[in-house]
């Protein structure tokens, strides 16, 4: 009750975990669960993640039943793929995670709960498709354009994600406004699409 004897609300903020991204309202639990009803996951959580201003992405943790070792980045690349064929046949695209971190184990709070602060940044030099360069000037041109606007493009090549021609740009976490944006900048490039 405030000084003038009315009833004040104060709002704290939401306590599910349902989150908005790109206009549509996203339940991460149904993702989580679809996710963790493949036999390969063991546990799983899913996050809005953003690592950069306005960069809000879908980002899966999972921890597998299958263990690392040599040809890590191969399995990883075919859990990727076998997970978002998975998710694909139930959610539309847009509850698609762009990322998959696969971890050895989940932070887990004092209490026990899985602490979703400590979930590292995801590794987006991790492909999810079998990469294929681009081989013509227009793909290099269009691949640098994808790698600037999705933010994926660093300082050193070693450390930029590579977009090959068969990566999908909204997987990749693009949408449609970061598309006008590639559409302009390939227009400057004197590139008609």
């Amino acid at each position: 009750i405030d000084p003038a004897g009315l009833p004040t609300i104060e709002y704290l903020g939401r306590i599910d975990h349902q989150v908005k991204i790109r206009g549509f309202r996203i339940e991460l639990g149904e993702i989580e669960v679809l996710l963790a009803h493949h036999p390969a996951v063991q546990t799983c959580v899913v996050l809005a993640r953003e690592d950069g201003p306005g960069e809000k992405r879908l980002v899966a943790y999972v921890v597998s039943e299958a263990g690392s070792g040599a040809g890590a980045d191969e399995s990883h690349q075919a859990l990727v793929t076998t997970l978002r064929a998975h998710l694909q046949t139930t959610l539309p695209d847009y509850m698609i995670p762009s990322a998959f971190v696969r971890l050895d184990a989940m932070p887990l709070s004092p209490n026990g709960k899985v602490d979703r602060k400590a979930l590292p940044a995801p590794d987006m030099t991790v492909l999810a498709t079998a990469f294929a360069p681009p081989q013509t000037p227009t793909e290099k041109q269009l691949a640098a354009i994808w790698a600037k606007v999705l933010g994926l493009a660093q300082t050193s090549p070693e450390q930029s994600r590579r977009i090959g021609i068969h990566d999908n740009f909204f997987a990749l976490g693009g949408d449609s406004i970061l598309s006008i944006q590639v559409l302009a900048q390939a227009k400057q490039a004197g590139l008609n699409l």
